[in-house]
C-alpha cells in the first residue's frame, strides 16, 4: 500500500501538540495509518513549516447568506442587522447560488472540512449535493406570534423534507432548531422540540444584551423590533430570568446542544447550567469576528475557560464577516485573549467541533482508521491550506 507521510514543525492530533520528530502517516486516500518518529518513518516524508492539524470543523455557518458580503455596514448592533437580513436578503437566484459556490470554495481551501450549516430556506441543497464537505443542515425556525406556529412549523418540515433527500449523499443530516429565544413562541418551541430523532439542537445564544432584558423584565430594544416588523408584543410577558435561564429547560435531556455566541452570557448563567443541564452536552460555540462585525464586542473567552465549558468555532456569515475561515477565528481570539494556548485554539477547532457535530468517529483527530483531513497552518493563524 502506498502512503502519505507528512512532517512539520509542530504536529496537532487533536489534543496535544507534538514536535517535529513525528511524522503522520495516512493512505493515499488519506485513512490515518499511524504517528511514528521520524526514525521510523522511512523515505519519502514531506516536510512543511508550521503545524500540521486535522480538518478544521465550522460549528456555525449561514452559508445561504454568502450573497450579502460587505452589504450590511458594520457595528450597528444586532437588532439593524438582524432587520436588514429580514428585508434585503432576497437577491436574484443565481447571484445568490454563484456565492454559496464561492463561499464553500473558501471554506474548502482553508480547511474546512464539515459544517453545521443554519438553513432558512433550500437554495444550498444543489452545492451541497456535491458532497465535497460534510454538512450537518440545522433547518431553522421563528415565529414570535403564537398564531403563526403551525404555519411556521410547517414550512421548516418543508425545508427538512427537501434536506433529508440528501441523505443519499454520505455527509449530510439535519435538524430542526429554535433560531434564538426572542423569535420563538411556547407554541412553535413545543413543535421543535418534539420533532422526531431531533438529537443535535443549536440557538443563537445571548447575542445582544436587549435578549436578556427582553426576558428579565420585558424591555429593551427588542420591543421596538417587533413594533417595527408590525407585530403585537402584548401577548409577551417575562420570565424575570435571563434568556439563557428561560429557555435551557425547555430542550429534552438526550438533545444535544450548540449554544451559538454566548455574548452576554454571564457566570450566573453559567451556574445555571451546571445545576439545571446535568449530564445533556453543550457546546459553546464562539464566532469572534462576527461579534466584531455586527457590535464591536467578544464574549468572556477567560471566563468560558476558568469554567472548563466545552467550546467550539463558528464563522456566522458572510453577511457578518469578511471571510469563512476557522484560521482567522483562531488569530482572532488569540490577538485578544493572549492567554489562550494555541493547543485549546486547535482543539476547539478540531476534535471538539467534530463532537458538537457528532462527527467525531470519523473527524477531528488523527485517530487511526478516520479521515479527517490534513491542514497546515502557522503558529499565528495568519493562514490555513487543506493539504489532504
Amino acid at each position: 500500500m502506498a502512503f502519505h507521510k507528512f512532517r512539520a514543525d509542530q504536529l496537532f492530533d487533536g489534543y496535544r501538540l507534538l514536535d517535529s520528530q513525528q511524522v503522520l502517516i495516512t493512505s493515499k486516500d488519506g485513512v490515518i495509518e499511524d504517528i511514528t518518529h521520524i526514525n521510523d518513518a522511512g523515505d519519502d516524508v514531506q516536510t512543511f513549516n508550521g503545524i500540521l492539524s486535522p480538518g478544521f470543523i465550522n460549528c456555525h455557518c449561514h452559508l445561504e447568506l454568502s450573497h450579502m458580503k460587505g452589504y450590511i455596514p458594520k457595528k450597528t448592533g444586532l437588532i439593524n442587522f438582524v432587520t436588514q437580513i429580514i428585508k434585503d436578503r432576497h437577491f436574484a437566484e443565481n447571484e445568490i447560488l454563484q456565492a454559496i459556490e464561492k463561499a464553500e470554495d473558501e471554506m474548502l481551501k482553508e480547511g474546512i472540512v464539515a459544517v453545521g450549516d443554519i438553513c432558512n430556506n433550500n437554495l444550498t441543497i444543489s452545492q451541497k449535493a456535491k458532497a465535497r464537505i460534510r454538512y450537518h443542515n440545522f433547518i431553522e425556525s421563528s415565529g414570535f406570534l403564537p398564531q403563526l406556529a403551525e404555519q411556521r412549523f410547517k414550512r421548516s418540515f418543508d425545508f427538512f423534507n427537501e434536506y433529508e433527500k440528501l441523505y443519499t449523499v454520505p455527509k449530510s443530516s439535519n435538524s430542526i432548531v429554535p433560531h434564538a429565544p426572542y423569535s420563538v413562541s411556547e407554541e412553535l418551541w413545543e413543535k421543535i422540540i418534539h420533532f422526531p430523532n431531533n438529537q443535535l439542537m443549536t440557538i443563537h445564544n445571548q447575542e445582544a444584551v436587549g435578549e436578556n432584558e427582553l426576558f428579565l423584565n420585558r424591555q429593551g430594544e427588542f420591543l421596538d423590533f417587533y413594533q417595527s416588523l408590525g407585530m403585537d408584543a402584548s401577548f409577551f410577558q417575562s420570565s424575570g430570568k435571563t434568556s439563557l435561564q428561560t429557555y435551557l429547560s425547555k430542550f429534552l435531556p438526550e438533545q444535544q446542544l450548540i449554544l451559538v455566541h454566548n455574548l452576554h452570557t454571564s457566570a450566573e448563567d453559567l451556574d445555571y447550567c451546571r445545576q439545571t443541564a446535568g449530564n445533556q452536552k453543550i457546546y459553546w460555540c464562539l464566532c469572534p469576528n462576527a461579534n466584531l462585525y455586527i457590535s464591536g464586542k467578544l464574549p468572556d473567552v477567560d471566563l468560558f475557560i476558568k469554567n472548563n465549558l466545552a467550546i467550539v468555532f463558528g464563522t456566522d456569515s458572510l453577511a457578518s464577516n469578511h471571510q469563512l475561515s476557522l484560521a482567522a477565528e483562531m488569530r482572532t481570539i488569540r490577538d485578544n485573549f493572549p492567554s489562550v494556548k494555541i493547543e485549546q485554539l486547535l482543539g476547539w477547532a478540531t476534535i471538539n467541533g467534530a463532537k458538537a457535530l457528532q462527527l467525531d468517529n470519523i473527524l477531528g483527530s488523527f485517530e487511526k482508521g478516520k479521515k479527517p483531513g490534513v491542514v497546515l497552518t502557522g503558529a499565528t493563524f495568519s493562514a490555513a491550506g487543506r493539504l489532504l
